[in-house]
């Protein structure tokens, strides 16, 4: 009886590992405290694990369960929070709604 025990508990933990995912950077507009702290808010939102944006670079770094979420409705969140992503573009009216500060200068795509 132990025995199977510790095998369907080693099977559970073995599945729960197999949905992390391992770091993803994210490139994510923005300037300031303000902008990490709002992006940061809206990856988690979406179900990342961990969300941590550097102004400098500029990169997101997420981690989540594959299981609950993925890339794609991260950059969601953050582009309707305001934020433009290397892959989603924030509404004009997402982005009038930021502070005057974290209004970055916005490249126009093509």
């Amino acid at each position: 009886m132990k025995k199977n025990f510790m095998i369907i508990a080693m099977l559970l933990m073995i599945s729960s590992f197999s949905f992390a995912q391992n770091p993803v950077s994210i490139k994510v507009s923005g300037n300031c405290g303000m902008c990490k702290k709002h992006i940061e808010k809206a990856a988690k939102d979406a179900g990342a694990t961990n969300a941590t944006w550097d102004k400098v670079s500029k990169l997101l770094s997420v981690t989540f369960d594959a299981g609950k979420t993925n890339t794609d409705k991260i950059e969601t969140a953050i582009a309707g929070a305001g934020y433009d992503t290397e892959h989603k573009v924030a509404s004009a009216e997402a982005y009038k709604k930021l502070d005057e500060c974290c209004q970055y200068d916005r490249k126009k795509k093509n």
